[in-house]
């Protein structure tokens, strides 16, 4: 038993050290399509102690676009707070009891009663500005559906090509979390066995090995995606001038993006934090959603519809 227990603690921390808790432009000879501006959009606007941030939803993820807009209009989101703050990574909201919680107050677990299960689309990514699900962790939630109403805009950080090139091939994260699924949902499976053989001949080293050398029996066992695809030149451009979070991709259901106010997202990332990572002072928002051609959108904003082809 307590070898069992330390084995769980050293796939932990493999986890751990290993992660932090396409559209675009076509390559080669692919001929970029035309936007197609033709009918409405909804435009939304989130409005901060610091400014305004505008978004747009994506059409390729239906449901995350329909919760958000009939929570903005039932004035949902109205008053709640930036509750997490962690500059350099993103800033999160949505969680009903933040609007009247006391200073002291922990907060992220609030939400409005359901999930909504996870639209991963291999084109939307964690760039700056991306907006993304909140969800709880693959231990509690194999299947990755995200929260009913909490959800996080990414500020991130300017990265390099050989920072990028840690993101392509094995999901570090999700074979440690892989891992660790099996040996509590599957203890009998002959995989765990090769694991703990692994840890008590060579430990955490020998184990991490184990674990690359043996990603496709661990996908085949546990039904998930271990191996990351290759960028797209348009996410490697995007993460190496506006930055963004790339080793949240594939994991968290990315639904829309913010095309005008990047700069708000980083006065919030840069408020003073308290244990928690809850704003000292609080930040509070309120969202709205504005019906208008996609046209208008376009031509006010900037705002290529063309990403979403």
């Amino acid at each position: 038993m307590i070898r069992q227990k330390i084995f769980l603690a050293v796939v932990a921390v493999f986890l751990l050290t290993m992660a932090c808790d396409s559209s675009g432009e076509k390559s080669g000879s692919e001929t970029t399509k035309a936007a197609d501006l033709s009918g409405n959009d909804y435009l939304v606007t989130i409005k901060t102690n610091f400014g305004e941030m505008k978004a747009v939803l994506y059409d390729k993820t239906p449901k995350h676009k329909e919760n958000f807009i009939k929570l903005a209009q039932e004035k949902f989101y109205d008053s709640l707070l930036f509750h997490r703050v962690i500059q350099g990574f993103m800033i999160q909201c949505g969680d009903p009891e933040s609007k009247n919680a006391a200073p002291d107050q922990n907060l992220g677990s609030g939400g409005p009663g359901y999930t909504i299960p996870a639209e991963f689309v291999p084109q939307f990514f964690h760039k700056k500005g991306a907006l993304s699900a909140a969800r709880q962790p693959d231990f509690v939630n194999p299947e990755k559906a995200s929260s009913g109403s909490q959800f996080f805009v990414v500020q991130g950080q300017v990265l390099d090509d050989a920072s990028l090139g840690q993101f392509s091939g094995p999901n570090l994260q999700a074979i440690g979390s892989a891992a660790q699924y099996l040996r509590s949902a599957l203890p009998d499976h002959d995989l765990n066995r090769e694991y703990q053989q692994a840890y008590e001949q060579g430990g955490d080293a020998e184990l991490k090995k184990k674990l690359l050398a043996t990603i496709d029996q661990l996908e085949e066992a546990t039904g998930r995606k271990l191996n990351r695809p290759e960028m797209s030149e348009e996410q490697k451009r995007a993460y190496k001038t506006i930055g963004g979070t790339p080793f949240l991709d594939g994991d968290y259901t990315v639904f829309g993006e913010v095309i005008s106010g990047l700069d708000i997202i980083d006065s919030i990332a840069g408020v003073q934090t308290k244990p928690g990572d809850r704003p000292v002072d609080d930040v509070r928002m309120y969202v709205s959603v504005e019906e208008m051609p996609k046209k208008e959108i376009a031509e006010k904003y900037g705002y290529d519809y063309s990403n979403q082809q």
